[in-house]
């Protein structure tokens, strides 16, 4: 808890209980969506509106503590992963987003043939496709059991 009060501290922002419950509740539950997240803290520290924690997704978004990913056709999913350059897979069944790692290299999608002048400081990759759990429960002729 005192990490994530230094974190705040260090960018500017004041230390609330809001704050910390969002913080919290992003670092339980990676990836999960900001209805999912405001219930999250609901439960934490009792009533909070909903665009409250959006407004706090938002402002932990902007100095950089979360990182907010939103797959197309998807709800914007939080994370706190955010010191290096990882990709996602999302199932196209059940929804369900993880964690890649980069491809090869450090930073590898960073470094373009022709950067056409652009500073690139972020590449956000999305990898598609059935999830363990989903390729399962596909029978030999593609319907669900």
């Amino acid at each position: 808890m005192q990490d994530v009060e230094r974190l705040l501290r260090e960018n500017g922002l004041r230390v609330t209980a809001q704050r910390l419950a969002v913080m919290g509740a992003v670092s339980a539950r990676p990836h999960a969506t900001a209805d999912d997240l405001a219930g999250d803290v609901r439960a934490s520290i009792g009533s909070v509106s909903r665009q409250a924690v959006f407004d706090t997704l938002g402002v932990l978004t902007e100095v950089g503590l979360i990182r907010r990913i939103q797959p197309a056709r998807s709800a914007a999913r939080y994370e706190d992963r955010v010191d290096d350059n990882h990709h996602h897979l999302v199932c196209r069944d059940c929804d369900r987003v993880v964690d890649v790692d980069c491809a090869a290299g450090y930073r590898p999608c960073l470094d373009v043939d022709d950067d056409l002048g652009f500073d690139i400081d972020e590449a956000e990759v999305i990898y598609w496709g059935l999830c363990p759990a989903c390729r399962e429960a596909l029978t030999p002729g593609g319907l669900h059991t």
